[in-house]
């Protein structure tokens, strides 16, 4: 590649975060309405199996995904996903992969887009995956390879799509609410809200991936909720009660430093969060430690204790918060005890200051179903998906937007159907049994 391609590739890394980026634009509408659509408790229904894997489906009409089980080895998980729905990862690949391309036409007028269109979006992604390969789990690029070889889609082509989330990183809102905030003991309850492009074709391959790896050289159970052929994880909850949550940062303050593309994908790391570690003592060294990239804020929460921590996430600093020293420190932002919260950005006074006030509205009362019915749909977050994990009880709640060939029910995640799942009851999902 010449020094000229390597240019203008890395002016089309630095733009295209602009083309879909979230902005802390507007506020929830004063007119936003309770979600009093009944939780789907309904149990997951058998499809059919392959020697690695199962299939499943859970949730009733249009608000229906996919939980498929995968075994063994990294390579052996992924060939398993792509022998169970091998039409369906073709589609969503495809699908992904010509929006990416759309974003950037949209932008002709760009005359710095304009300037780079000659070169492909190959190129610019694979430079990214060149300077972000070293620091990635090689055991992703196996499992990839499983996909492809079962799935019969391009690897290299799956590998780009999943530097997307390092691009675009999206905005969403989290909260993590314990102790005097909850009506239960000793209990942890977290949200994970994500607002992305609902024009894009990931609305349409909702699923949940449950891995339960062969040994602990893979890792251990975990669930990563996303979309078909998806395998980092912005969303996930693993069999140690320990669960993610992701916010972009399109409006930082200085506390962040700098942001590098050189390190490890965010997607990945959080992925390597629920897969090997058992404690928030480990996600917090690995969070330390790792060669970080984008600003972000994350959450990670450990129903054990119970306890979470929000993260201040750049390339320059990783800041640890709980609810005595949350960040940023504002009238919009005030400290409650036992909860940690952020709606929709870092500085966000709109979303912020409305989430704060449902939360104390309800405080000491903070289920669940409060969340779901009372503050996620007052908030208007989560548009593309909502996740609330009771982590001491093992439970997840998903929601999930409204896909392109349905025509029922509202558009956004926080205002249609949501799943209960038994998550100790996926976590313990026994393998196929293998026909004599």
């Amino acid at each position: 590649m010449t020094s000229k391609l390597l240019l203008h590739v890395f002016i089309l890394i630095s733009v295209v975060p602009v083309l879909d980026a979230a902005f802390c634009h507007g506020s929830p509408k004063k007119t936003a309405q309770p979600n009093l659509i009944p939780i789907d408790t309904g149990v997951p229904r058998f499809i059919r199996s392959v020697p690695n894997g199962k299939l499943y489906e859970v949730g009733s009409g249009e608000d229906a995904f996919k939980i498929i089980h995968v075994y063994g080895t990294s390579y052996e998980m992924g060939y398993a996903q792509g022998q169970l729905i091998p039409n369906d990862t073709q589609r969503m690949v495809n699908a992904v992969w010509e929006y990416m391309e759309d974003q950037i036409a949209f932008h002709r007028s760009n005359t710095i887009v304009m300037s780079i269109l000659r070169y492909s979006l190959d190129a610019a992604l694979d430079l990214e995956e060149l300077i972000t390969k070293r620091f990635t789990n090689p055991k992703f690029f196996e499992e990839i390879r499983g996909i492809s070889d079962a799935a019969h889609v391009d690897a290299k082509k799956l590998i780009r799509i999943h530097l997307i989330g390092e691009l675009t990183k999206g905005s969403c809102s989290m909260l993590g609410a314990w102790g005097k905030a909850v009506p239960v003991a000793d209990s942890l309850l977290q949200l994970r809200a994500l607002d992305w492009a609902v024009d894009g074709p990931f609305k349409d391959f909702p699923q949940v991936t449950v891995y339960h790896p062969v040994n602990s050289t893979y890792g251990q159970d975990f669930a990563n909720f996303g979309w078909t052929g998806w395998i980092g994880s912005i969303t996930g909850m693993n069999s140690k009660q320990m669960a993610i949550s992701e916010i972009g940062v399109s409006f930082p303050d200085e506390t962040f430093g700098k942001e590098s593309r050189i390190g490890v994908p965010f997607t990945n790391l959080l992925r390597d969060i629920l897969q090997y570690d058992r404690t928030l003592d480990d996600a917090i060294n690995r969070i330390s430690n790792s060669k970080r990239t984008c600003d972000l804020i994350l959450g990670v929460g450990d129903g054990k204790l119970p306890a979470f921590r929000s993260i201040e996430y750049s390339a320059s600093v990783a800041n640890f918060y709980d609810d005595m020293n949350m960040q940023p420190s504002a009238e919009w932002h005030p400290r409650i005890d036992n909860v940690v919260y952020y709606g929709m950005d870092w500085d966000c006074p709109s979303f912020n200051s409305v989430l704060a006030k449902q939360i104390q509205t309800y405080y000491g009362n903070i289920t669940a179903e409060v969340v779901i019915r009372n503050i996620v749909s007052i908030v208007q977050t989560g548009n593309m998906q909502v996740a609330v994990y009771d982590l001491t009880q093992n439970i997840a709640y998903l929601s999930n937007a409204k896909a392109t060939y349905e025509s029922t029910g509202g558009k956004y995640a926080y205002e249609r159907q949501y799943v209960k799942l038994d998550m100790g009851r996926l976590f313990s999902e026994k393998a196929p049994q293998l026909q004599p």
